[in-house]
């Protein structure tokens, strides 16, 4: 399995260099062609034109688009992040303190959707055509239907205003020298992590009472129920390894769609993520930070990409004959 394995991911990692090295030259291209002026914003409109051009040629926006493209990537390259214009620091501090926040977010976030959604389509695919079965495709229609942000404001509402069970906004740390600690770090993420799981469980439970209704009605669960077993023994047994290759492509869909997804929900629960950090970089033109925190989110699907390519091999044994 691990010869297997290596051979998947260098076939996969040699596409993925060239995605990214495209999706580097799209993202820089795209903002460069964005109107506007990093100076104009950070001094006014009542700046003078000479101190507009002095601070466009401090900050090495009066050079050639290809040069200052050529500084990005080999600033990468060399492990050097290009300092944010609107902070004054590096953007590689600012994205690694917002992560702190916004990757438990989005693994709190993917823990429930896979959870949630595992659960309802088992359940689904046990109780087919009856009413459990209709109640569960209710409710994810019902979860596909509603927008994220507006079931955010709703438990804000509920268990913030109403019960006082959570806080209404805001992040208190995660030790307590920054005055919360782990627990209440946890509390603060809860809601939102329901929030964006809510819209990615109800996809997904579709997706897996799809998948395991396709595989009930193969030769091999038909021989296991005639041997005696039950249809939910069946279904745990032998059923639920054999639906996960399409199950697999969805959570790595999602993960990355709870990622990019945290700029609305941190912005309603006002907490200091990634998705805060680039809606602020956006509204004072600092293109500098928008670029890397999307070059980010770009690189972190492409390697959920790999990273669910090679959980298909250990999951499927026939990828690994061939």
């Amino acid at each position: 399995m691990a010869v297997s394995l290596l051979r998947r991911l260098a076939a996969a990692s040699g596409a993925a260099l060239v995605a990214l090295a495209c999706a580097s030259v799209l993202v820089f291209a795209a903002l460069e062609l964005l109107p506007g002026d990093a100076a104009q914003v950070m001094l006014g409109p009542t700046a003078t034109p000479e101190a507009v051009a002095a601070l466009q040629s401090q900050l090495g926006l009066d050079r050639p688009a290809p040069e200052r493209y050529a500084r990005w990537i080999g600033g990468w390259l060399r492990g050097e992040t290009a300092r944010s214009v609107a902070y004054d620091t590096p953007t590689g501090e600012l994205i690694a303190e917002r992560l702190r926040v916004t990757l438990p977010l989005a693994l709190l976030a993917l823990a429930l959707t896979v959870v949630l959604a595992l659960a309802a389509g088992l359940y689904a695919a046990a109780h087919h055509g009856r009413k459990g079965d209709f109640a569960v495709m209710a409710a994810s229609q019902l979860g596909i239907a509603v927008p994220g942000f507006w079931l955010a404001i709703l438990l804000i509402l509920v268990f913030a205003v109403k019960l006082h069970w959570v806080g209404a906004g805001g992040f208190p740390g995660w030790t307590e020298d920054e005055g919360g600690g782990f627990l209440a770090g946890l509390r603060a993420l809860a809601l939102p992590a329901v929030s964006l799981a809510a819209v990615q469980a109800a996809i997904l439970a579709r997706v897996t009472r799809s998948a395991l209704l396709d595989v009930m009605g193969e030769d091999y669960i038909r021989t296991a129920r005639a041997k005696g077993l039950s249809r939910r023994q069946a279904l745990l047994r032998h059923a639920l390894r054999n639906a996960l290759i399409p199950v697999l492509t969805v959570v790595g869909l999602q993960f990355a769609n709870l990622v990019s997804g945290t700029i609305v929900v941190e912005n309603v629960f006002v907490l200091p993520g990634l998705g805060r950090l680039v809606f602020q970089a956006v509204a004072n033109r600092d293109l500098v930070l928008v670029r890397d925190v999307v070059m980010l989110f770009v690189a972190v699907v492409i390697a959920i990409n790999l990273a669910v390519d090679a959980l298909y091999v250990v999951v499927d044994p026939r990828l690994r004959r061939s």
